[in-house]
């Protein structure tokens, strides 16, 4: 084989790096970026027409895509390889659980929460098609949990199935099998050596196109939140200078973040989103309707897990009210768009877990996570709309990055109303710096060919064009046809990771490690772990 310390330079300007990656990744972006400011009308057309016909013709494939995924994630997760651990047999895991939780769930959430977790229920109770079945009338408590079912859906098993099985797969391949922490790695069964040449190197662009466009996107669309709380708090404009303005500092701090690496910024950075959160989240729960939400967190739980398989295998037969295409399809064309990204970052974080321990942990916990705060805030303001002042949807339909800061002064404690708006536009940068940070230090692992600690002059460059894409497409108004592009690659993407899953399943079952003698419990022979043979030229 060869080594993938042979396929990084060791001198001169690529140092630490693939130098035909680098190069194919940055004029991939160049010429991305140039095509969508020069010909904006042009750029934009064809980027929503592959939207569109994208989920004219394979929203069914999306809906099965994720619906195996999430079928093969359960398997994997309760068979005879459970207890396989990612690594040698004595690695244990580098951080303790909640640390573990906190740069998972900050990596893969961002400002979504913060900007979905009100605005998604406030959309749907004003109509969606299944209170239509179901014959609910719209602005009823009736639409609200069905409203409420559909966005934990949407945040649920299914969406993080996607990224804990990359995660999964690249780990076990990087950590078990000695292979660089990329995602060619993963089809080594199948492409043996050759996924050091062309097809490798193409899948690993896929990934950088996945992770920087979609986390730029992200940005583009989080800084008009924090301009919003900006402007509720000091009356700052909501203009596109102040944007770009936000999108400097808050890139530079994700920089500073991903140069400090795991062990300081990003690490400090995500225990510091969830105690901040927190915060907030007692405020909801103690100053909102207390009572109403610790009813609608049972009642949700019950209502997600009865309605959940029927959900994940429905078909819209009205395509053409187009619906499914704008919510679950999307959704789930996101996830699988943002899956090399939050991958990656899930494998570097997760060695020495054992398969079960990393699928239990990543799946349900962030379900759980996704699950309260939904009920919480998205609970909170559906009960103020209902019975309370109401005015919310309202908020919603006019401008949806205002409806957080509508929704915590409708709550209506006067002396906390500016510290909870001004705690929640400190989240919103803080989830976002986190999942910056940790996409600049993915684009640099994947170029540096696995290394845990890619060049630090390569982290600032990357941390800087994440914000210079970010800014020019806003500038240039090209952030919906951008956001149409990252799903667009959610296409080639979903056919990589069924081969990947399909690659992992092959060396579970032929590696000699796991199979049992006849006289030998057939479970995993963990305690026998070879590490790969040290690769060679």
């Amino acid at each position: 084989m060869i080594s993938n310390n042979n396929m990084v330079n060791r001198k001169g300007i690529f140092r630490g790096v693939n130098q035909t990656m680098t190069i194919a990744s940055l004029a991939m972006v160049s010429a991305f970026v140039l095509f969508s400011v020069l010909q904006i009308d042009l750029a934009n057309t064809v980027y929503n027409g592959v939207k569109q016909w994208i989920t004219a013709n394979f929203g069914w494939y999306y809906i099965a895509a994720v619906a195996v995924i999430f079928v093969f994630s359960v398997w994997v997760t309760f068979s005879k390889f459970g207890d396989v651990r990612l690594g040698k047999d004595t690695d244990r895991p580098e951080f303790n659980n909640f640390t573990w939780f906190a740069m998972l769930f900050s990596a893969a959430v961002g400002t979504g929460l913060m900007f979905w977790s009100i605005a998604e229920p406030l959309t749907y109770l004003q109509g969606n098609p299944f209170a239509e079945m179901a014959q609910v009338a719209p602005g009823t408590q009736e639409a609200a949990q069905i409203a409420m079912r559909i966005t934990i859906f949407h945040w649920g098993f299914n969406a993080w199935s996607v990224y804990v099985l990359v995660g999964l797969i690249l780990a076990y391949f990087a950590y078990r099998k000695g292979l660089p922490l990329t995602i060619r790695s993963a089809l080594y069964p199948i492409l043996g050596k050759r996924i050091y040449g062309p097809i490798g190197h193409a899948v690993d662009l896929l990934a950088i196109f996945s992770t920087l466009f979609g986390t730029a996107t992200t940005l583009g669309l989080g800084v008009s939140q924090m301009n919003a709380g900006l402007n509720y708090l000091f009356g700052i404009e909501i203009n596109s200078v102040n944007q770009l303005i936000l999108i400097v500092v808050v890139g530079s701090v994700a920089t500073f973040s991903a140069v400090s690496g795991l062990q300081k910024g990003i690490k400090l950075l995500s225990q510091w989103n969830v105690r901040i959160s927190s915060i907030l989240f007692l405020f909801f729960v103690i100053a909102g309707p207390t009572a109403y939400l610790f009813g609608a967190f049972f009642t949700n739980l019950g209502d997600y897990l009865a309605n959940f398989v029927s959900m994940s295998l429905w078909v819209d037969p009205q395509p053409e009210r187009q619906w499914q295409g704008w919510w679950t399809i999307f959704y789930w064309a996101w996830w699988l768009s943002w899956g090399p990204y939050v991958g990656i970052f899930i494998a570097r974080i997760s060695k020495g877990r054992t398969i079960r321990e990393l699928m239990l942990g990543g799946i349900v916990s962030s379900t759980l996570g996704a699950f309260t705060w939904i009920t919480i805030m998205g609970g909170t303001a559906s009960f103020i709309e209902l019975h309370g002042v109401g005015g919310l949807t309202d908020v919603v339909n006019e401008n949806l990055t205002m409806v957080l800061y509508s929704t915590i002064e409708a709550i209506n404690v006067h002396w906390l109303t500016w510290p909870m708006a001004a705690l929640a536009t400190l989240m919103i940068i803080s989830w976002f710096v986190t999942s910056a940070d940790s996409a600049t230090l993915v684009i640099c692992t994947i170029l540096s060919m696995g290394d845990d600690h890619p060049p630090i002059r390569m982290r600032v460059v990357w941390g800087a064009g994440l914000g210079v894409v970010a800014g020019i497409l806003l500038m240039a108004g090209g952030l919906q046809g951008l956001q149409a592009a990252s799903i667009a690659a959610a296409l080639p993407f979903s056919l990589v990771l069924i081969v990947m899953g399909y690659c992992l399943m092959k060396d579970l079952y032929t590696s000699t490690e796991y199979q049992a003698s006849p006289s030998q419990d057939p479970a995993p022979k963990v305690n026998k772990f070879k590490p790969a043979p040290a690769l060679s030229k």
